[in-house]
Formats: structure tokens, C-alpha cells, sequence
């Protein structure tokens, strides 16, 4: 059995489902659309500078999670899913998951994306195992706003793959081969630590990153 990692926006959908999670609600009317633009955009710049500080994005994102109860946040997301996130997946995406299911590999996504968003995207694309942030829940199982545990943001994403392989009995050094496929340069702890890292429509970090370390690209939108 060989390892087989994924991130998620930008990597296997062409789009951020953060990002988009908020567009719906403002389109929706659920939000404010100007405060919410305003706030998200400056993430967003940090974001690309490298400068991020991912608890401050993660409980910004989660905090409009907090505002509705459990039950309305589920059936949003059964809306989000079937307007943005579908309609957005690739044949190209689907034939790469495929390909390492078929080789026997265990095959997981590793996202800075919380759970809630990121987990009935996981299983639309047929993959078990889910490494993501996680939201704090109350009593009820409703989103408080604040992240319970560490980022899975860049070497926070190495973290939490050892934990999540050491519950699963294994070790990273074990696998014969590993891949790690991502588009973003935030990605390269975990990425230099593979045995197979593969810059998937990566951005301009990444790809300067990896053309001096001999990695290979790989672009699954361009059709």
C-alpha cells in the first residue's frame, strides 16, 4: 500500500470552498456581504504574502458557521453542495482519485478548510479519510466559532497527517511511496517530506519552487 495525499481548493476543485462558503451566504442574503468581502479580502492577500495568521482566518470562517443552528447550517450545505461544489468537480479529478484507489493506496485529503465545510465534499469525491480544522461544537453539536485544536495550515498539516497516521498504526516512513499533490506554497513542509510531491495547478511559488527541486506539475483544469 502506497500514500496517496490531496489538499483540497485549488488542488482537486478548481475553486476555494471557503471562500465560496461565504459568496453563498451573501448571495443568499444570510450575511453581509460588504463587511464580509472587506474581511475576507484582506485574509486573502495574507494568504498569498504568506503571512496568514491561520486562527484568526479559521474562527473568521467558522464565525459564519456560528450564526445559524445546526439543522439550517446542514441544509445550507446540502444547497452549497449542489450549486457551487458539484457543478465544479472535474472528470480529470475524478479519474487521478480513482487511479490510486485502483493502486490499493490509501488515499486521504489534507485541508486548511474546517470540517464542516470540507467533509461532504471529501465524500462527494469519494475519498474516506479527511484531515481538516476542527470547529468547536456545543452541547447540541452547533458551531461555537472558535477552533478546537491546531491549524492543518502549512507545517500544521505535516502535524496532523503523523497523527492521523499514527492512529491508523502507521508511519509516514513506511510507505514505500507517497504522494502529496497541492497548488500552494504554504504546502511545502508537507510536500518536501513525501516521497512523490506533485505541484498541481500551482501558483507561481509553488512552481518556481518546484522546478528547482525537480518536481513534477501537474495541471488538471486545463480542459
Amino acid at each position: 500500500m502506497n500514500l496517496a495525499l490531496f489538499d483540497l481548493d485549488h488542488t482537486l476543485l478548481p475553486i476555494d470552498s471557503d471562500n465560496e462558503w461565504g459568496n453563498f451566504l451573501v448571495r443568499t442574503g444570510l450575511i453581509d456581504g460588504a463587511q464580509y468581502a472587506s474581511r475576507n479580502a484582506a485574509f486573502y492577500e495574507q494568504y498569498k504574502a504568506g503571512t496568514l495568521d491561520a486562527v484568526e482566518y479559521l474562527e473568521f470562517a467558522l464565525g459564519t458557521l456560528s450564526k445559524f443552528p445546526r439543522s439550517q447550517l446542514d441544509q445550507l450545505h446540502l444547497q452549497f453542495m449542489e450549486e457551487v461544489i458539484k457543478p465544479a468537480i472535474l472528470p480529470s479529478v475524478l479519474t487521478l482519485l480513482q487511479q490510486h484507489r485502483d493502486a490499493g493506496d490509501l488515499v486521504a485529503i489534507v485541508t486548511a478548510t474546517n470540517y464542516f465545510i470540507a467533509k461532504p465534499i471529501a465524500d462527494a469525491l469519494g475519498v474516506e479519510h479527511l484531515i481538516a480544522a476542527m470547529p468547536e461544537l456545543d452541547a447540541e453539536g452547533n458551531v461555537t466559532g472558535k477552533l478546537d485544536g491546531t491549524p492543518t495550515l502549512g507545517a500544521g498539516k505535516l502535524t496532523h497527517t503523523h497523527a492521523w497516521l499514527e492512529k491508523l498504526g502507521k508511519q509516514l516512513g513506511q510507505f514505500e511511496r507517497s504522494y502529496f499533490y497541492s497548488d500552494s506554497h504554504n504546502d511545502i513542509p508537507l510536500m518536501s517530506v513525501v516521497t512523490h510531491p506533485v505541484a498541481t495547478n500551482p501558483n507561481a511559488a509553488l512552481s518556481a519552487h518546484a522546478s528547482i527541486h525537480g518536481w513534477p506539475s501537474l495541471h488538471l483544469f486545463n480542459d
